[in-house]
């Protein structure tokens, strides 16, 4: 008789655990299938993937892509040792072939969600000797027993990050994406490729490189021994790369090297211009090999850098329209004189579009006429992708900086006499222009080169997005962009004339 009873409560504990785990199967693809269904343009391949993703394993080891930190090295001054030039060998001629990033950015948790590492809040892990000190984790292979009244599992989300696997920012959440209902993980990571001109943004491209080290697969950097002007110039970049000032992304690098200078580019500067950033897509992409028509296209100017949440989610989420633009935070001189609004510029597609509609010309990336482009509706049928242009951020949510002019005196100096012959006026025409003191009152007081002087908003150094982090933790170097170098004094001396002030009048009240 024992026997028997326990035979039938056996039996039924495993058929409660086999209704329960079919339940809860069912709850998931439901909520798959609902969140698909209900998407403005409903995709069967991305619906197929998302009711499967939740039962497949990743087995990749946890490894960490982190660049080596650190502050970057003082720079050097001209030295005698021969020109960078003659030791170029076939550097600009070498390729570079894209690797798989098995970076395991999604884990599951132990309730059973699929969630993105960075954005999710997790719980510390029971501590039964009683002590409290448990760490979070995470475990990658969860035991699938929902609690009693849960149907649904979610991801908690971190602050600044939305979604139902917390992998959306906050810049994407309030942008004008069309498809953010869409969005689901990729099981395979894109490939990022980062493209930008180089002339002495020594002290930003530092800051770019330690921003985006962990989004980024591959920068594709240009160098020309010509200034913009038409002037030859010292290739300073090169330098760098061979004496080991980037050896900690050095594994990252394609080094793109422009020997000529293009003609009618003296006479009108926006040959110049144009011509720096066609060259740097069609040299630079041709060398590269393993690309997918769904990897990544960026290109930026060097005072341009993007925030790597949302270059990390470009990456690892499908279901958003192309081409893409950035909004970024404007500043000039230095953090410290924060412009109103936001650059918006637009800078990025996926490498197949790059190819069929722009061309693999940069240049056209960023005009944003790509609508008038003869193989755009071809591209549109055959691929099946929505064109839609939108902007990572918004006005009031940066997705990056842009620093405008942010050197030190004799930095601005430089940029004027190498500046195109196109932008009027040109200011390093002038001779006062290019006065080292006249351009130290210039950051002094944020003026411009017409003596206008504009009405900046306050700027606090502890506001959100104020500079990249990388700055912020390597105070001393950057100081002369994060603090106004020759306001200091004066409002010291103002704040101790207050003090003064203050203390005179309360000695005659006594």
């Amino acid at each position: 008789m024992k026997m028997r009873r326990h035979r039938v409560f056996l039996l039924c504990t495993v058929g409660l655990c086999v209704i329960s785990f079919l339940h809860y199967y069912k709850a998931l693809h439901y909520v798959s299938l609902l969140r698909e269904l209900s998407a403005p343009y409903p995709n069967i391949k991305s619906f197929i993937m998302v009711t499967g993703f939740f039962w497949r394993e990743r087995a990749t080891p946890l490894t960490s892509a982190s660049p080596e930190e650190g502050p970057p090295p003082a720079l050097r001054p001209s030295d005698t040792r021969p020109h960078p030039s003659r030791f170029i060998g076939d550097l600009h001629k070498r390729t570079f072939t894209l690797q798989e990033d098995h970076t395991p950015y999604f884990v599951r948790t132990k309730a059973g969600a699929w969630c993105f590492r960075q954005g999710t809040e997790v719980a510390p892990p029971r501590d039964d000797a009683g002590t409290g000190k448990g760490r979070p984790t995470m475990s990658s292979a969860p035991k699938l027993k929902p609690k009693r009244g849960k149907r649904l599992v979610k991801c908690v989300c971190r602050p600044g990050w939305h979604g139902p696997y917390c992998g959306v920012p906050t810049m994407v959440y309030h942008s004008n994406l069309p498809t953010k209902e869409r969005l689901i993980p990729r099981e395979k990571p894109r490939r990022v490729i980062n493209a930008i001109n180089v002339n002495h943004e020594f002290d930003l491209l530092h800051v770019r490189f330690h921003e985006l080290a962990n989004a980024v697969d591959l920068f594709l950097v240009c160098e020309s021994n010509f200034t913009a002007y038409g002037e030859r110039r010292p290739l300073s970049f090169l330098r760098r790369l061979l004496n080991g000032t980037y050896d900690y992304v050095r594994h990252k690098i394609l080094y793109v090297f422009l020997n000529h200078f293009p003609d009618g580019g003296r006479q009108d500067g926006w040959i110049a211009d144009d011509y720096l950033r066609t060259f740097l897509t069609r040299d630079g992409m041709s060398r590269v090999r393993g690309l997918r028509p769904d990897d990544v296209f960026l290109i930026n100017d060097a005072d341009e850098i993007p925030a790597q949440e949302g270059i990390l989610f470009l990456k690892l989420f499908d279901g958003w329209t192309e081409p893409f633009a950035i909004h970024m935070r404007k500043s000039l001189y230095g953090f410290f004189w924060k412009q109103l609004g936001s650059l918006e510029v637009v800078s990025g597609c996926t490498t197949g579009m790059l190819s069929e509609v722009y061309d693999n010309d940069g240049i056209r990336l960023r005009r944003r006429d790509y609508y008038t482009m003869p193989r755009f509706r071809k591209y549109e049928n055959d691929t099946g992708h929505i064109l839609v242009q939108w902007s990572l951020g918004s006005p009031f949510h940066f997705a990056g900086w842009h620093c405008s002019w942010c050197f030190t005196p004799e930095g601005i100096h430089l940029k004027l006499v190498s500046a195109q012959n196109g932008d009027f006026p040109r200011w390093g025409d002038y001779e006062d222009k290019r006065d080292l003191n006249y351009i130290r009152e210039l950051i002094r007081t944020g003026g411009w080169f017409d003596g206008s002087v504009q009405e900046y908003p306050p700027s606090d150094p502890k506001e959100h997005m104020y500079a990249p982090k990388y700055m912020l933790d390597n105070f001393k170097h950057y100081q002369y962009l994060l603090e106004n170098p020759y306001a200091k004094q004066p409002v010291l001396n103002y704040r101790l004339s207050l003090v003064l002030d203050y203390t005179e009048q309360f000695k005659r009240k006594i």
